[in-house]
């Protein structure tokens, strides 16, 4: 009978020096093989093998409490080339980044895998216009991270004269997965995860490729005991099997059924990493739950807006809308904080690729997303801050789709101290980073682009709220308690349109 399990170090050394590495997995823990990124690490510390890897990445892996992750490959020497959608979870890749001893590029989280999607069958590239005037257009040069990096992967093209973006297909040699089950034929079981995210498409890119696949699961089951419709890759394509007894759901737990779908609890809140505490990210999170309307499809971005879904449930309004986020989720109570991407309770888990499709057809009516810096133009910047390469996830795939976007963030950053009291807001010391600037320092959302297709942007603070307009930004909310000038237009590196602005809720500011 066939059977391929090996042992992680036989695993380790099907990969060569110079491999390009495809490998499924999100922050959190989510899908995420810890222990063969380990194995790998080991190998290359003990021979120095494999070497100058290229490492492919959507969704960024890796630097909670207990795990490594991307980490794992941050070595002078066994990496070459990264091309990953969100770096924020490496600081040791980052600084490598900074230190020009790595070529890097950062690309929409979405156009990575659904370009493994179009590797793995065989087409010329992903076509897109996912991208078109933000760093990854080829017309600017924030795709390449650094002066190391200077080979060009995505092309400008025009088809039937509409732009579009082609990012370039390449060789994947090793596809790296993980799952709960598999059988000894390689079929993979993700009965137990809380996200199927792109481990298709990874698997077959390498596959298809001519390359390896090896998957990580927690256990092998017998010849035929797994369902079928539990299996998300067939043994097909799968060349290797290695075993981590000790592989956890995700980083808080080693199984948690309410995220999977094998149990439901009547305390969702109990499980989100809870309600966002009091202070300006609750301000602002409240203030931006009012431009919700009944019966939309919404997604949320990591960081102050992953709070509001648990405001929503407090108030017992989640169902009344529908929500989505980018690893695969429908509904549910999505949980906060490092594990963002999972959801307890959820009604559906679609594969990171499906989501991405629904989201780059136009399937979202309102994206909450986070806000770094935002300029005069309305151009928004959270890839690149305080001189440090963050990258973006589905940022990109998200808010140029979104019917309508609603940025959250401080005014202001770096020291900044508030104070809630009698329904208004007091700024006891400014921030000393500004974050209203007059460029952005990298550009992840086009106002323009923006006001070209009609969609609706509103920009929301601690202390003001703006919102785009075909003349430029617009100041439309002040918060109670604060003075217009010395506290928000002396502190913005631009004036904004003021036309007879509102005051914010006073509710929004009480505990």
């Amino acid at each position: 009978m066939i059977d391929k399990t090996v042992s992680m170090e036989d695993a380790a050394a099907m990969i060569c020096d110079g491999d390009t590495v495809a490998i499924s997995a999100a922050g959190g823990g989510l899908l995420e093989p810890e222990a063969f990124c380990a194995a790998i690490e080991a190998r290359f510390l003990e021979t120095g093998h494999p070497r100058d890897l290229t490492l492919v990445n959507g969704l960024g892996f890796g630097n909670s409490a207990h795990t490594m992750g991307i980490n794992h490959f941050a070595h002078k020497g066994l990496i070459a080339r990264v091309i990953v959608g969100l770096w924020s979870w490496s600081p040791k890749m980052q600084q490598m980044v900074e230190d020009e001893e790595i070529e890097a590029y950062c690309l929409p989280g979405g156009v990575i895998s659904l370009l493994l999607r179009e590797i793995g069958a065989g087409r010329p590239g992903l076509f897109t216009h996912v991208g078109l005037e933000t760093f990854a257009d080829p017309r600017l040069s924030g795709r390449r991270c650094n002066a190391r990096t200077t080979e060009d992967i995505v092309e400008l093209m025009t088809i039937d004269g509409r732009e579009v973006l082609r990012y370039k297909p390449m060789k994947i040699d090793v596809g790296i997965v993980r799952g709960t089950f598999a059988d000894p034929k390689g079929n993979i079981s993700m009965r137990h995860e809380p996200a199927d995210l792109d481990a298709h498409a990874v698997a077959l890119a390498a596959h298809n490729c001519g390359g390896t696949v090896i998957a990580q699961v927690s256990k092998c089951a017998g010849l035929n005991t797994l369902p079928p419709r539990d299996i998300r890759i067939p043994g097909v394509m799968v060349d290797a099997l290695v075993v981590d007894p000790d592989q956890r759901q995700t980083h808080r737990a080693v199984f948690e059924p309410e995220l999977s779908g094998q149990a439901r609890t009547d305390n969702p809140q109990a499980m989100t990493n809870a309600a966002v505490q009091p202070g300006i990210r609750q301000v602002i999170a409240r203030r931006a739950a009012e431009e919700l309307m009944p019966g939309s499809v919404v997604n949320f971005g990591f960081g102050i807006p992953g709070g509001i879904p648990n405001m929503m449930m407090d108030a017992g309004k989640l169902d009344d809308y529908w929500l989505t986020i980018e690893q695969g989720s429908h509904n549910g109570a999505v949980i906060d904080g490092e594990l963002f991407g999972a959801a307890v309770n959820p009604e559906a888990i679609v594969s990171s690729i499906k989501q991405f499709d629904f989201y780059s057809g136009g399937g979202i009516d309102i994206a909450f997303l986070g806000m770094g810096e935002m300029d005069r133009h309305g151009n928004v910047n959270v890839s690149h801050l305080n001189g440090r390469l963050v990258g973006t996830g589905g940022f990109i795939d998200i808010s140029q789709n979104a019917k309508k976007v609603v940025f959250c963030g401080t005014f202001e950053t770096k020291g900044l101290r508030t104070q809630l009291g009698d329904g208004g807001l007091e700024i006891i010391e400014g921030g000393s980073v500004r974050k209203l600037v007059s460029d952005v320092a990298h550009l992840t959302f086009s106002a323009e682009r923006a006001r070209k297709s009609g969609q609706a942007v509103v920009y929301v603070t601690e202390r003001a709220v703006f919102r785009m307009t075909a003349d430029g930004v617009e100041l439309t909310e002040i918060a109670p308690g604060v003075d217009l000038k010395s506290d928000i237009l002396d502190r913005m590196d631009f004036t904004p349109m003021v036309n007879s602005p509102l005051t914010m809720n006073p509710a929004h500011f009480r505990g």
